[in-house]
C-alpha cells in the first residue's frame, strides 16, 4: 500500500453487473445475482482483513423492484437463502450484519429474517457489513426531512445525519462501483458528499481480491482536502 491516505475506514460498493455476467455466459439473470451474492462474504472478509471497519453494499434499489416479477422473485429467494444459510461464514468471523432500506417493500418473511440476522450478529467486532436492500438515497433524505418538518424543527447536519437509515455509521471514505457504469445511482447521496469514487470495469461477481487491493491502493495515493487548500 503506497503512503498517503492509508486504509479507508468505510467502503461502500455498488454491486453492478450481475445480470451482464450471466448474459455473457448464456445463463439466466438469476444465475448472475446468485454469483454476486456468493461473492459478498469473500469481499467482506478481504476488506476487513485489510483494516476496513465498515462495508456497505448496494444489493437492491427501490427502482430495481420495478423489474420483471420473475427477476424480483428470484432476488427475494436469494435473500431468503442468504439470511438463513449464507451468513454462517460471516458469523464465524464475528461480523456484525445490518440492513438499510424501505423494509415495508419487502415480503414479511424476509423482514423477519433480516431482523433475526441483525440480532444474532449484534455486537460483532470483526467488521460491520450493511446491506442496502430496497434502498434509495433520495427517498431516505426525503423521509428524514419530512420528520423534521412534522416537528417544526430546523436540523443541524449532525441531527439530519442521525435520522438517515445509515445513522451510527461513519460517512464512506471510498465508493466503488463495478460493472463499468460511471454513476452513483441514488446510493448514499448525502453520506457520499466527500467520498472518493472508484469505477471498475469488472462485473461484480468477477471483482476479485486483487481488484479490491487496486482500489485501496488508488485510494491511498489520493489527497483528500474536503474543499480546503
Amino acid at each position: 500500500m503506497p503512503k498517503g491516505q492509508g486504509v479507508p475506514q468505510h467502503v461502500a460498493i455498488i454491486m453492478d453487473g450481475n445480470g451482464r455476467w450471466a448474459k455473457r455466459r448464456l445463463l439466466p439473470r438469476s444465475a448472475g445475482h446468485r454469483a454476486g451474492m456468493e461473492r459478498i462474504a469473500g469481499i467482506a472478509e478481504h476488506l476487513f482483513s485489510r483494516g476496513v471497519r465498515y462495508l456497505t453494499l448496494f444489493a437492491l434499489s427501490t427502482e430495481n423492484l420495478s423489474r420483471p416479477k420473475e427477476e424480483v422473485d428470484a432476488l427475494f429467494s436469494l435473500f431468503r437463502e442468504y439470511f438463513t444459510e449464507g451468513l454462517s461464514r460471516l458469523k464465524e468471523k464475528d461480523v456484525l450484519v445490518r440492513a438499510i432500506g424501505e423494509r415495508e417493500l419487502l415480503p414479511e418473511d424476509i423482514r423477519a429474517l433480516i431482523q433475526s440476522a441483525e440480532k444474532e450478529t449484534e455486537g460483532g467486532k470483526g467488521g460491520t457489513l450493511t446491506l442496502a436492500i430496497a434502498y434509495g438515497g433520495r427517498q431516505d433524505i426525503l423521509r428524514a426531512a419530512r420528520s423534521f418538518v412534522r416537528e417544526g424543527k430546523e436540523p443541524t447536519e449532525e441531527e439530519f445525519s442521525a435520522r438517515l437509515s445509515t445513522a451510527g455509521l461513519p460517512a464512506p471514505d471510498l465508493l466503488i462501483r463495478t460493472g463499468k457504469e460511471v454513476r452513483i445511482s441514488n446510493f448514499l447521496l448525502f453520506e457520499c458528499a466527500y467520498a472518493e469514487l472508484y469505477f471498475s470495469e469488472k462485473l461484480f461477481p468477477d471483482f476479485s481480491d486483487e481488484d479490491i487491493d487496486r482500489a485501496l491502493e488508488d485510494y491511498a495515493a489520493r489527497e483528500r482536502r474536503f474543499g480546503k487548500v
